[in-house]
């Protein structure tokens, strides 16, 4: 089943597994000014995709709107029932234990071995018990994920979740992620401003521009991809020039740098 999010939140008829997300003509408007201009987008069940653009250009917002954290808009977005969302900021409660951060949310009275199946699944299992201002950045980000899976998702949203990461703990957040998504077989909608990142992980890339979905491609190479693979340099370039970024800026010499 899918939820239509078209004023108050109503079931919709379910889509028959055609696609996980439908939006059309969506518009959101910030102090009179659209943020999301008539955007359209089809997102189909278990396809990683990811959202890049420039700051400020709507990502975020969209992915609120999908999450139904923001339901001020004009136009027919229809999600799953089962989607969750997982932010830059692991937004974890210092008062609660991490199991019971990641459990927090749920309906019912879900057992403490709930949250500890999804804290095994990405490898944090050992650290159910303790406080939240105990874990480093990465062991907080992977609290989060799991405070999302434990939701069975049809649809996760992730919104930037390793900006805040060193190098390394991200190559590490990166393919725990590639797992979790191959394991689970959700759609994904990956926002984030790394090109690179979302090549290496997605299916599909998508630039957002003015408000709208400005450019749209497959990412139809072998897995597990490496950053010097050939078709992977040729997507980067393509997909800089659409954010409009010159990747060799010429220095007062006239020589590219």
């Amino acid at each position: 089943m899918a939820t239509d999010l078209r004023g108050p939140v109503n079931s919709a008829p379910d889509q028959g597994g055609a696609a996980a997300v439908r939006v059309e003509g969506l518009t959101r408007f910030f102090d009179g000014r659209p943020v999301i201009n008539g955007l359209d987008l089809t997102l189909r069940p278990g396809e990683f995709t990811a959202l890049l653009g420039r700051s400020g250009c709507g990502k975020s917002t969209l992915l609120r709107v999908l999450a139904g954290l923001d339901r001020e808009i004009e136009g027919t977005v229809l999600v799953p029932k089962r989607r969750a969302v997982a932010f830059q900021a692991p937004r974890l409660m210092p008062w609660k234990r991490v199991w019971r951060n990641v459990l927090l949310g749920l309906d019912g009275k879900p057992e403490r071995a709930v949250a500890e199946s999804a804290l095994a699944e990405v490898g944090l299992a050992h650290r159910s018990g303790a406080w939240p201002r105990t874990l480093s950045g990465g062991e907080a980000q992977r609290a989060s994920l799991a405070r999302a899976l434990v939701r069975e998702p049809d649809l996760l949203l992730l919104d930037e979740p390793f900006g805040a990461l060193d190098a390394l703990t991200r190559l590490t957040a990166q393919r725990l992620v590639a797992e979790l998504w191959q394991r689970r077989g959700c759609a994904v909608l990956f926002v984030t401003h790394d090109v690179e990142e979302a090549l290496l992980l997605a299916d599909r890339a998508l630039v957002m521009r003015d408000g709208a979905i400005a450019y749209d491609t497959p990412v139809a190479l072998d897995r597990p991809r490496t950053v010097g693979d050939p078709g992977l340099t040729a997507l980067r370039a393509r997909l800089l020039a659409e954010l409009g970024v010159d990747e060799h800026p010429v220095g007062p010499d006239g020589v590219a740098a």
